[in-house]
């Protein structure tokens, strides 16, 4: 930090609120500023797979350092707002190419990258007449990196192991309400959908509860629209509408009936985009949320019930 009395618009920051930001960037995958949430998010990882932990911490520290570079605010760096989009490129990087060696050095440089990316979405934000709706630049930043990944790596690209077929609605439901959380980070797992939903309610209990409320009303609206029992139940139809739920009942609207109520609307269309961008055979990543949830803010400008927090 600066030095007292010398007031500075952008303090330096010292070695322990790097750390903290590095580490806080994972908990801000779901909005949340919270050392203990993000550590049970690592452990997610690490349940998954030791080397996607490593690819994590890798794309949150090349986007740390990247937000600082282009002049982010210290406090915006601490908080791990800097950092939480290249941890979703390490996750996606991952994904794409696996542990091979290349991955370490794609998942540093996405992770910079995120940096310019969300300087032009924020820009697009502010300084348009799109600033009077205050729409925050959320993950669209690790999507557009992630993508250009994607489609750039396709010699490097590794196979996905099969997933087991599921044949049961019960049982699809039942293993949705976990895998839609995990699969936020791209992870299909029990056990680390069971430690980000613990990680929430450790954060706050409503934010627990509506990523509890968005994965179910996900999955509901996954098996109504007939989408395959086995994707439903990996989380791949259900994972959008978990940040959903958070984003419009708690982060982005103040708590309230009325932010709770589009919340599940939101969760709704979410599911709705999710199909249309799986027909559509696009890069999915978290584009249904984002859509879903700027839309929705731009509806809630108009309503004044609806408070901005």
């Amino acid at each position: 930090m600066s030095s007292a009395g010398a007031a500075s618009p952008n303090p330096s920051i010292s070695s322990a609120g790097w750390l903290k930001g590095w580490g806080q960037g994972l908990s801000q995958i779901f909005f949340q500023s919270n050392i203990y949430t993000a550590l049970l998010i690592l452990a997610a990882f690490v349940v998954a797979d030791w080397r996607m932990a490593v690819l994590v911490l890798i794309g949150c520290a090349g986007n740390t350092v990247g937000g600082r570079l282009l002049k982010a605010d210290s406090s915006s760096v601490t908080s791990g707002l800097e950092g939480f989009c290249g941890a979703l490129v390490g996750a996606a990087t991952f994904s794409t190419i696996g542990g091979q060696w290349a991955a370490y050095p794609i998942a540093l440089i996405g992770g910079l990258l995120c940096a310019p990316v969300t300087w032009l979405v924020v820009a697009l934000f502010t300084k348009t007449p799109l600033r009077v709706f205050s729409l925050p630049s959320t993950t669209a930043p690790f999507c557009i990196v992630a993508t250009g990944i994607l489609l750039s790596t396709e010699a490097l690209h590794v196979t996905s192991a099969p997933s087991a077929t599921i044949d049961s609605e019960p049982l699809a439901f039942a293993r949705s309400l976990l895998t839609n959380v995990s699969e936020v980070v791209l992870v299909n797992n029990v056990w680390s959908g069971a430690l980000i939903l613990l990680g929430l309610f450790v954060a706050s209990w409503k934010v627990g509860l509506a990523g509890l409320l968005g994965s179910v009303v996900g999955s509901l609206c996954a098996l109504a629209m007939g989408e395959a029992l086995t994707e439903t139940a990996n989380g791949l139809a259900g994972y959008s509408g978990v940040l959903t739920a958070i984003a419009l009942a708690v982060v982005f609207l103040r708590s309230s009936t009325l932010s709770w109520v589009l919340a599940v609307i939101g969760t709704v269309v979410t599911a709705v985009v999710t199909v249309i961008m799986h027909d559509l055979s696009a890069p999915t990543y978290t584009w249904p949320y984002i859509l879903t949830t700027w839309v929705f803010l731009v509806i809630a400008h108009y309503i004044p019930a609806a408070k901005r927090p």
